[in-house]
């Protein structure tokens, strides 16, 4: 990017016992470039590697003239419907930005990081663009310490979906719904009849759509509203004017005041929302389903495809919260499953040795 010169060719020519194409002294350097690798991990859980299919790939390079420029460049050897597996490096690719200077390099590179789209497996893609946009970073004030001193910058309070999240959301998921019955309409034998119509007309009731959208612990209930001036949006008891329109593969979004720009992405029951570089999972729940059904809190589950290659307890031991019960070796590196809280190991799943896939139980954790 700052030579102009591609030396993986260059180092193939030598192997094949070329002459170099160029001397030293005719080369050049012309500006900065950054590159930013792209990782199936998980930087919250101690940069935890991340295993499963691409359900989605989207990089920045949907803007080719970037690429025709000379600015942006993505090197990757997965493509979307790909698996990362735990057998290999989890590097999905190298996106790298030049620029005239270092400034526009790094804007450039932000820039691109929030538009990735990856779905199916967890990437440190948001993590990079803190790195990028960390005030260390953007002053090279830069050493090995850089992730530990600027913690807090880096691994801020996950404040959850906005307003503007679950709006879009919505608007999402009435796009789809209209889809769906444009779909049935003209696979029926009536393809003009009214109840293949989608926009949330009631008989003697509100016209409005109710959604619940969970984050985690947390559920959000979101209604829209069809009213003669268009549709509103209530969330928590308050409410704002909503519209929305599809731009490509994304949305345009008024809530109230405000106009953004967001992309969704359905995965079965879960949206998945990309809006200025942050990546938000929301699982669609039915508003009717019957609330309070009992999980079963007890067993502890592996975090990606490994091998067990040690157990530290047997079964029938108290253990505190914190305590180490299993090492897990996945990806070239050892991972030890902690006790979530105090309790007795009621039974363990499986023996050093033994290969377990992504979410299966190791073993189970009873209360004291």
């Amino acid at each position: 990017m700052i030579t102009g010169q591609d030396l993986v060719k260059w180092q193939l020519a030598v192997a094949a016992g070329e002459p170099l194409p160029l001397a030293q002294e005719q080369l050049a350097i012309h500006g900065h470039a950054l590159e930013a690798r792209i990782y199936a991990e998980n930087p919250a859980k101690k940069f935890l590697p991340s295993s499963g299919t691409l359900r989605r790939l989207r990089a920045p390079v949907a803007c080719e003239f970037r690429v025709a420029a000379g600015y942006l460049r993505v090197d990757s050897g997965v493509r979307e419907g790909d698996t990362i597996s735990p057998h290999y490096d989890p590097m999905i690719a190298k996106l790298i930005a030049w620029g005239e200077t270092r400034v526009v390099a790094l804007a450039r590179l932000r820039a691109a990081l929030a538009e990735y789209e990856i779905v199916g497996v967890s990437s440190n893609v948001e993590f990079l663009g803190r790195i990028a946009a960390s005030k260390a970073f953007a002053g090279a004030d830069l050493d090995t310490g850089l992730i530990e001193h600027s913690r807090a910058e880096l691994f801020p309070v996950d404040a959850g979906a906005t307003d503007e999240d679950l709006a879009a959301a919505a608007l999402a998921e009435l796009f789809a719904e209209q889809d769906h019955a444009t779909a049935q309409a003209r696979a029926s034998g009536d393809p003009h009849s009214p109840w293949h119509i989608a926009d949330g007309w009631r008989l003697n009731l509100g016209s409005h759509h109710t959604f619940v959208f969970a984050e985690g612990e947390k559920e959000h209930r979101v209604e829209v509203h069809f009213g003669d001036t268009g549709l509103r949006l209530s969330l928590d008891g308050r409410d704002q004017s909503l519209a929305g329109a599809r731009e490509g593969d994304g949305l345009r979004v008024t809530l109230g005041t405000k106009t953004f720009r967001a992309r969704a992405f359905r995965d079965r029951a879960q949206w998945h929302l990309f809006r200025d570089g942050l990546h938000h999972v929301l699982a669609l729940r039915d508003p009717a389903a019957v609330e309070g059904e009992e999980a079963d809190g007890g067993s502890l589950a592996a975090p990606m495809p490994g091998k067990v290659i040690q157990v530290l307890v047997q079964a029938g031991a108290k253990v505190a919260r914190g305590a180490p019960l299993l090492v897990l070796e996945a990806m070239k590196m050892e991972h030890t499953i902690s006790a979530p809280r105090a309790g007795v190991v009621k039974k363990i799943l499986y023996a050093a040795g033994e290969q377990v896939a992504e979410g299966a139980e190791l073993l189970v954790l009873e209360d004291a």
